[in-house]
């Protein structure tokens, strides 16, 4: 972790507010999801958001978690390293929102590297593991593992088709979102460029 001594002032006020939206409860279902997912020797932390993120800090659980989602041999990363250096463990949290991308997650829900690596916004990476298990749940692949009811499935493509005649018969409709033209009239209107008539 950073050598950061206490904010103070509006910096800690933020500090809090990010800290408010953390949740307990998710983090229990996150690690109950992540510990049936990868299926391997990944040891259960105690709970506490200190624990999730010294869980989660050095990538390694990650990694392994993304690499669950694939079929064998075509996990996105290859090697894991269990490395205590810190710039291999950033670079392999690094490695895990890059393949989460390419996975399906969108850009807006990825947390930063240092959110989780300093503890900045452990919120962000709840709702980082929330979008992959949510894209998890909706591709059905059968790699997902775990509760279904875990995770909302995501809104798939609801394509319209409409005849010719439909398209037609919708030009002709002033949509509401325009407004109205009942009540309107040019009654009383003068001419464009003539004077007003003020006595």
């Amino acid at each position: 972790m950073a050598n950061r001594g206490p904010s103070y002032g509006l910096s800690r006020e933020v500090q809090e507010k990010i800290e408010q939206k953390y949740d307990a409860d998710l983090e229990n279902k996150l690690v109950d999801w992540i510990m049936l997912q990868c299926a391997e020797d990944v040891e259960h932390p105690p709970p506490g958001r200190a624990h999730f993120q010294k869980w989660l800090m050095d990538g390694t659980v990650l990694c392994k978690l993304i690499n669950s989602l694939y079929p064998p041999g075509q996990e996105p990363i290859p090697k894991i390293s269990e490395s205590k250096m810190a710039f291999k463990q950033m670079e392999q949290i690094s490695q895990f929102l890059k393949a989460a991308e390419i996975y399906g997650v969108r850009t807006t829900d990825i947390f930063q590297t240092v959110d989780l690596w300093e503890g900045k916004d452990m919120a962000a990476v709840q709702r980082t593991l929330m979008a992959l298990g949510s894209v998890a749940v909706t591709k059905d692949d059968g790699r997902y593992r775990g509760e279904p009811s875990w995770f909302h499935r995501k809104a798939q493509q609801n394509r319209r088709g409409f005849s010719e005649e439909q398209l037609r018969q919708g030009q002709n409709v002033i949509g509401l979102q325009m407004g109205s033209n009942k009540g309107a009239s040019q009654a009383g209107m003068t001419g464009y460029g003539m004077p007003r008539q003020i006595l």
